[in-house]
């Protein structure tokens, strides 16, 4: 079977023909007019709406003109700029990511693949040289506003993950969010699953456990041995009649120097150090 032929994406050139389109953004109503072959091209959403689907190819006889009273201006000024460059901006500070965000959200509502992936890389790009992670704000808004097979939340979500896994410790903000969001901890904990880690570098609790069982009994049968009278450890018996044994030797030195024998029972000798040596007068 011959493999299925792609249709070859048009230049820019192509698409910019004299059909246009009004559109009107935010609560100012901005009015753009853009070109209404560019915006079916890139768009399913716009496709459906401009195009109609008995005949393809031909242009809808309705209305040219839509509005997004609930869009803000800045993404949208960032969503023609791509259509006609395909560029997305670098964000310089932390603050510009709010935008792109907005901007990300255009790409899935109006479906645009290509959109999508461009602020993926970007994002990810700021995250990456920056050192840094998402914050709960951001994440907390694309989870308000995407579905459970969003890029962009799987992006930030695996990367909550890793900030959270090597931390010392949980911080306050997020200990709270996730009581409150359980879905976000479940798609943390997958998250985790998706890395196979290797089961030998992760500490075992039930290791823990087994060296806390043990210590337990070994207190038990002490506390047993007490009531019966039987010294508390065996250890402390021994190490107590090591003592013992110890002292008895030093006496017999002694005496056998005093009795001019000339050699300690524990191997030093009379002529081997000087500050060894017992004076016997």
């Amino acid at each position: 079977m011959a493999a299925e032929h792609q249709p070859r994406e048009k230049a820019l050139h192509e698409l910019l023909s004299h059909h246009m389109v009004d559109i009107y953004v935010g609560s100012e109503n901005t009015h753009w007019i853009l070109h209404e072959k560019l915006l079916c091209a890139k768009s399913k959403f716009f496709n459906k709406i401009f195009y109609t689907k008995q005949v393809k190819g031909q242009f809808n006889s309705g209305s040219k003109t839509i509005g997004f009273p609930d869009e803000e201006d800045e993404p949208f000024r960032l969503f023609v700029g791509w259509l006609y460059s395909t560029r997305v901006p670098v964000p310089k500070e932390e603050k510009d990511l709010g935008d792109l965000f907005d901007l990300y959200l255009m790409g899935e509502k109006w479906q645009i693949a290509s959109l999508i992936k461009d602020v993926l890389d970007t994002v990810r790009w700021w995250y990456r040289t920056t050192d840094t992670f998402p914050g709960l704000r951001r994440v907390q808004y694309v989870y308000a506003n995407t579905d459970d097979d969003s890029p962009m939340r799987h992006l930030l979500v695996s990367s909550v993950a890793r900030m959270l896994a090597t931390r010392p410790d949980m911080p306050g903000h997020w200990d709270r969010a996730l009581k409150k969001n359980g879905q976000l901890a479940v798609d943390i904990l997958r998250a985790i699953q998706a890395w196979k880690v290797d089961p030998e570098s992760i500490p075992d609790a039930r290791e823990e456990a087994q060296k806390l069982e043990k210590e337990k009994v070994k207190v038990a049968e002490e506390a047993e041995k007490k009531q019966k009278g039987i010294p508390k450890n065996e250890i402390e018996e021994n190490e107590r009649n090591e003592e013992q044994d110890a002292g008895a030797a030093a006496g017999k030195d002694v005496e056998s120097l005093a009795n001019g024998d000339g050699k300690l029972t524990n191997g030093v000798s009379e002529h081997d150090d000087d500050e060894t040596m017992v004076n016997s007068n």
